[in-house]
């Protein structure tokens, strides 16, 4: 067992009071379970599966460690995110587009 952190963005009220029932919110939006189980962290997952259909433009994602996977850490999503998550030899990178005017992106 180890922490789990669930980090939300536009979900409703119904879904922040499920999380904040579950786990500790750390900030507005994160939140953090200390050893949870995989058995606890499972239902937490079926019931945000079951639960995202009714939202809006929003996203959830679950962190956990997972030593099997690469980076050690297993991920899962719901809803569109603002950046997507790339492998790379053996590490998990947060990858999002540059911004038109950003000096990287001119070619």
């Amino acid at each position: 067992m180890s922490m789990t952190v669930v980090v939300t963005r536009n979900v409703s009220d119904r879904i922040r009071g499920f999380l904040a029932s579950s786990m500790l919110e750390a900030s507005p939006g994160v939140y953090c379970g200390f050893h949870l189980s995989k058995a606890a962290r499972e239902r937490i997952w079926s019931v945000l599966e079951e639960w995202f259909t009714k939202e809006i433009d929003a996203s959830i994602i679950m962190l956990w460690r997972e030593p099997s996977l690469p980076a050690g850490q297993g991920i899962r999503i719901l809803g569109e995110t603002p950046i997507s998550f790339v492998e790379k030899d053996g590490i998990v990178l947060a990858m999002k587009p540059l911004e038109p005017d950003h000096p990287s992106s001119q070619q």
